[in-house]
């Protein structure tokens, strides 16, 4: 059955710089090869709206509409954030809002021109018509209020645990909210399904995995830098800031006692200056901004994940995984992944257990090899971008069987 799909994404999906908008890109590439999808975006001063046009030819239309994100500190931000507090949207969904963008997919939706409407992440359903005879499917690539949870958990400040505390609880109404007006909802993994599936009783929520372009992602030959470690990620999203100055702080001088010239580069955009300044005086690495992450993988001994924060699954560890490499991740950063502690990939969290299982790995080429072998064998047996955007076209198929539920947030 082909299908006529409308996808509405904030913030673009080229360049493909984040997990979230290498998870959309490819579905949507695949998707366009056999059904007629329109693309409703926007993009900002670091996009390129011309250049995804042409990597996203297969697409029957895509318009891309100019919009700056409000960036917290700013008075636009300020402002924002008083008006979502008079609303039932939380601030990381209120400034999303982008009438022009509204009108364009209410006018598609009306005229009869899609079967589906996709709200690609929380931040697009602002723009979302849930009340329309065409059936919305929500596409969450993290359980947000989660995220905003644990940074709360973890805020050191008074007034920023108290305003983070607030603005979780906002968004968990507003997730919940969603999932049960959407005809459908995608959740990444079995445990984000059942997270939002218990704050929405009734809703119909399913689980689509994520995938690697296991072809781009394969082990090169590339010899390994002895001792070296690498974690790679946009460095403009706060979780992996945070695990990236948690390994540097506890993790990395308990691995420098063991072996001194163990060394950690850091792969990933816009790193803050304070976090460039903090690391370089730790003898750490960061790349910032580059054009393959590829050689950086390929030339590490290890794969270090020591989220202490995030939802939803973490893409880089099934592109370390497709290209035969060890990875060590903390529970939190292989959450929602199918993978077998011991079998796929080293679990730690403790500063302390984390470090010692770096060095063992480090000290260990053969395990290292076994557990790269594993994980991609893994990847290319169930976790192609194919296999994962023809579960996805089978959801909206579903969505459309369906038919619509009842009026959606405004």
């Amino acid at each position: 059955m082909s299908l006529r799909i409308l996808w509405v994404k904030m913030g673009g999906l080229w360049p493909p710089t984040s997990g979230g908008r290498l998870r959309s890109f490819h579905i949507v590439s695949e998707l366009a090869r056999h059904h007629r999808v329109t693309l409703l975006t926007t993009h900002g001063p670091s996009d390129d709206p011309d250049e995804l046009r042409a990597q996203l030819q297969g697409c029957a239309r895509i318009d891309s509409l100019p919009y700056g994100i409000p960036k917290s500190g700013s008075a636009q931000f300020a402002v924002t954030l008083l008006r979502s507090w008079m609303s039932t949207q939380p601030v990381d969904v209120f400034k999303f809002r982008l009438p022009a963008l509204s009108r364009e997919v209410r006018q598609l939706v009306k005229g009869g021109a899609v079967d589906v409407c996709v709200a690609d992440f929380l931040s697009a359903t602002p723009n979302v018509p849930f009340d329309s005879p065409v059936p919305a499917v929500f596409f969450a690539h993290n359980v947000e209020h989660q995220i905003w949870k644990r940074l709360a958990e973890r805020a050191r400040r008074p007034w920023e645990r108290m305003f983070l505390d607030h603005e979780w609880r906002k968004l968990r109404r507003y997730e919940a909210q969603v999932c049960a007006r959407a005809v459908l909802t995608a959740a990444v993994s079995d445990a984000d399904r059942s997270l939002l599936a218990a704050d929405a009783p009734g809703a119909a929520v399913r689980t689509i995995p994520t995938g690697v372009d296991t072809a781009y992602f394969a082990p090169d030959g590339m010899r390994e830098a002895p001792n070296e470690i690498v974690f790679t990620g946009s460095m403009d999203w706060y979780p992996n800031e945070d695990a990236v100055q948690h390994f540097a702080d506890a993790i990395l001088p308990r691995i420098r006692r063991e072996v001194p010239d163990a060394s950690f580069t850091v792969v990933g955009r816009n790193p803050t200056r304070r976090l460039r300044a903090t690391l370089a005086g730790k003898n750490i690495r960061v790349t910032g901004t580059v054009d393959d992450v590829r050689p950086y993988i390929a030339g590490a001994a290890v794969f270090a994940v020591p989220l202490g924060i995030g939802g939803g699954t973490r893409l880089k560890i099934f592109e370390a995984l497709a290209m035969g490499k060890a990875v060590l991740s903390s529970t939190i950063g292989a959450e929602g992944l199918p993978l077998v502690p011991g079998e796929h990939f080293v679990r730690a969290d403790e500063p302390e257990e984390f470090a010692s299982a770096v060095v063992s790995l480090l000290r260990d080429p053969n395990r290292r090899r076994r557990l790269g072998a594993a994980g991609r064998q893994l990847v290319e047996e169930r976790f192609s971008w194919q296999e994962v955007a023809r579960r996805f076209a089978d959801l909206c198929t579903e969505a459309v069987t369906a038919g619509h539920r009842t009026p959606g947030p405004q």
